[in-house]
């Protein structure tokens, strides 16, 4: 199995504006989850969504920035689980926007699954993928002031 989930999606947009979806907690929110993030190295914040007992899931989880190089990379901690005294999954989310064919080429590491960690992994690596893809869907939305009804 492998450990380490990578997505790279390009944007017709530029880096500060992909940026902001990454980091503006109501933008976040959007295609993720709700959150209480800050772009700011150290800030502890969590993702909330309903909890899923029967998979030992509290509906947390738990995070923190380790890194923020604005319009260029984003990285912080992802730990889930059955509550903070309960991780399972302990793991490293980075997000590196590259400025590309008037564009943004934008790529994510999410690095950290262990063996045991194979449904997890499945479901989040297919799970990112369909949000990167969200995001740029809300952009391209916003920035055209267009509807997909």
């Amino acid at each position: 199995m492998q450990n380490s989930i990578h997505h790279k999606v390009f944007f017709s947009f530029p880096p500060n504006i992909v940026w902001g979806y990454l980091t503006k907690a109501e933008l976040i929110e959007q295609w993720l989850m709700k959150n209480d993030f800050k772009p700011v190295v150290g800030h502890d914040f969590k993702f909330t969504t309903r909890a899923l007992p029967n998979h030992n899931f509290d509906g947390i989880i738990y995070c923190k920035v380790l890194e923020v190089i604005p319009f260029k990379k984003l990285v912080y901690s992802w730990k889930g689980g059955g509550g903070a005294d309960e991780i399972r999954l302990d793991s490293i989310v980075e997000w590196t926007l590259h400025e590309k064919d008037n564009g943004t080429e934008l790529e994510l590491n999410h690095t950290g699954f262990r063996e045991t960690d194979v449904s997890m992994f499945m479901a989040m690596d297919a799970g990112w993928l369909k949000n990167i893809k969200e995001i740029n869907e809300l952009i391209k939305t916003a920035q055209h002031g267009t509807t997909n009804a």
